[in-house]
Formats: structure tokens, C-alpha cells, sequence
């Protein structure tokens, strides 16, 4: 198939897509308006009803009795129906096209405060999003482990799964107790399986139970259509998908709660020491201190988390504001290394965030 014919059928994909969406949203409104319909003909019964009650005549048989003020009845209150959310993020006539000679596949620039995709190359295509998962797995934990102050033991199952599936890992050892809250941590920047097994255990009381969570925080989110996990670390299943602008999405969700956005933008940590582990370990956010070395215009990256799995190449999503405080986002996939990754938002926050 030519480059031509492949961006028609992109473009074709992405018109479905969007023609489904506002079709939900048409058909979720509609639902509402004859709801609230049914309702306001049912007070108009009852109102109606209650007048003729007060209109009929006494009996002529029985002694005139003192007249009582009577206020007419209010018209039984009709619930204001709870508007649908409007789509996070949309593209406007000057939404630009991204070149393919970014080295990254898949690539968006968001602006995060209005939501105006600035610029975007198949944002809207599923993909599989490596350890980029690990945002959401810190969201929902961070909204279902009340107390942080308590720890957690590293047990033979989760150092199994980490093994056999040969995850990035904080390295605790089987029988090693770290603080709950250090898990976080080591979930963002170690990338750590081994601590997001833990939250998942803390939060839910097994991998299984979180990932259900995770996919309700998906449909809480209104992306569940476009967005699936199987897992909470990022392993490659076809099953285990979302788009640019879902993991967009994600983000600045994460960022608006204060634990995680503090999470998210710590540089550089010690994990506590253990009998395991006795000598001073450091932890470090590493996309972070690779792109304070990239010209991202007038960009301050803030936050960033970096995945790969073969299907998905070497990607990233970050979060980045302007001298003035604005937001932005930025998504990329399937770049060609790891620095070329963080070389390619570097490039595209100088290029569209003006």
C-alpha cells in the first residue's frame, strides 16, 4: 500500500473514530432530555392534580368551617441532569501535522490548559504503553491506598513475576520490608515492577483486583472505548492498549492530584536502608535529567516517564510549562533509542509550544 493510500485509510479510521464518539456523546444527551421530558410532564400532572383537589366545592350538608390559607403547591422539583463530558482534547483547523521526519511514529502536543491538540501524527491509534502504564498504576494507587504511613514486604511471588518477565525493577529481595510510600517512588523513577506489584497489593490486595481498578479509572476517565490494561507494569499484551491522547489524558489527571504531581516531579531519592540492602541506594527520575540538557524552547519539562516494549519502540509522556505557567503534553512511540526519544520531545516542545 502507497504512503497515500496510508493516509487515507489513517485519516478514515480517525473520522470513524471521532464519528462514533459524538454519536455516544448525541445519543448519552438525547437519553437525558427525554428523562428530564418524562419528568416535568409528571410534576405538570401532579401540580394540575392538586389544584382541582383545591377547587372542589364544600358539601351543603356541613357547617361552614374557617377558610384556610392555602399557598399554592410548588411544582415537584425536576433533577437537573448531570451535563456529558465534552471530549479532553480536540483538534482545531490549526492543528498541525507532524512531519515524518521525527524519528517517533506516533507523536501529540497538548495544550494542557484548553485542551487544543497544537500538534499531533496518529494520536488517535492504540498502541501498546510499556512502562508508560506506570502513571495510571500510580494514579489509582495513590487513590486507593489511604495510608501511606505503613510498609510493605517483598514477597517470592512478585520477585517470580518480575524475573520471568524480566521487568525493571527497585531490586528489593524477597523478605525485604520497605516504606509504603517509597513504593510510589520506585514505581515512576525506577520504573520498578517490583514496587508496582506492591501497590497493587497494598491498594487492592492483588495484581488482578488493581488492574480492574485501573480499567473503572479508564471509564471514570471516558477513554475505556479506546483504552485497555491487562497489567500494571506494562508488559506487551493485545490486549493491554490506549492511545497518545489517552495517555495524555492520564497524566494530567495524575498531575492534578498534589501526592502524585510531588511523586512525578522529585529528581532524585534514598531508599531507606534495610538489612538487605544496608549501604546508601539512589533513585532518580532519569528522563527528567535527560532533557534539562535538550533545548525545549520555552518549555521547562517538569515530569516524565519513559517505556519500551518491542511492539511500541522507545516512547514517552511528559508534562512541561512555559515561563508564564502554561501546560502542555506531550506524548511520542516507537522512536529508535532511548535518547532519540528524548531528543524527539525535546523537539517538538520547541517546535509547537509558542
Amino acid at each position: 500500500m502507497s504512503t497515500d493510500e496510508l493516509n487515507i485509510d489513517r485519516e478514515a479510521r480517525r473520522a470513524e473514530r471521532q464519528k462514533r464518539r459524538r454519536k455516544r456523546i448525541l445519543m448519552r444527551r438525547i437519553k437525558w432530555a427525554v428523562i428530564f421530558l418524562l419528568l416535568l410532564a409528571v410534576a405538570a400532572v401532579v401540580y394540575f392534580w392538586l389544584q382541582s383537589r383545591q377547587s372542589e366545592p364544600e358539601p351543603v350538608d356541613e357547617p361552614a368551617q374557617p377558610a384556610l390559607a392555602v399557598l399554592d403547591p410548588a411544582p415537584t422539583p425536576v433533577p437537573t441532569p448531570t451535563p456529558e463530558p465534552e471530549e479532553a482534547f480536540f483538534t482545531t483547523e490549526n492543528t498541525a501535522v507532524i512531519s515524518d521526519a521525527l524519528p517517533s511514529a506516533y507523536a501529540v502536543v497538548i495544550d494542557a490548559e484548553t485542551g487544543e491538540i497544537l500538534a499531533q501524527r496518529d494520536s488517535d491509534v492504540p498502541i501498546n504503553p510499556a512502562s508508560m502504564t506506570k502513571v495510571l498504576t500510580l494514579l489509582v494507587a495513590a487513590e486507593n491506598i489511604p495510608d501511606r504511613a505503613g510498609t510493605w514486604t517483598m514477597t517470592a511471588e512478585a520477585q517470580e513475576y518480575c524475573f520471568v518477565n524480566e521487568c525493571s525493577i527497585v531490586g528489593y529481595k524477597v523478605g525485604e520490608t520497605a516504606p509504603v510510600e517509597e513504593l510510589f517512588y520506585g514505581c515512576i523513577m525506577n520504573s520498578g515492577a517490583d514496587a508496582c506489584l506492591g501497590l497493587a497489593e497494598l491498594a487492592a490486595g492483588s495484581h488482578e483486583a488493581f488492574v480492574e481498578l485501573m480499567n473503572e479509572k479508564l471509564a471514570e476517565l471516558d477513554i475505556d472505548d479506546t483504552a485497555h490494561f491487562t497489567n500494571c507494569v506494562g508488559l506487551y499484551d493485545e490486549n493491554h492498549y490506549c492511545t497518545l491522547e489517552d495517555l495524555a489524558l492520564i497524566l494530567r489527571t495524575a498531575w492534578e492530584d498534589e501526592f502524585c504531581r510531588q511523586v512525578l516531579t522529585c529528581r532524585t531519592m534514598f531508599l531507606t536502608p534495610t538489612e538487605q540492602h544496608p549501604e546508601e541506594q539512589a533513585m532518580s527520575n532519569w528522563f527528567i535529567r535527560r532533557i534539562e540538557d535538550q533545548d525545549t524552547g520555552s518549555v521547562t519539562v517538569l515530569t516524565g516517564k519513559t517505556g519500551w516494549v518491542e511492539e511500541s519502540g522507545h516512547c514517552a509522556v511528559s508534562y512541561g510549562e512555559d515561563e508564564t505557567g502554561h501546560g502542555y503534553l506531550c506524548v511520542t512511540a516507537k522512536s529508535t533509542g532511548t535518547l532519540q526519544a528524548v531528543a524527539d520531545q525535546a523537539e517538538l516542545y520547541r517546535t509547537y509550544c509558542k
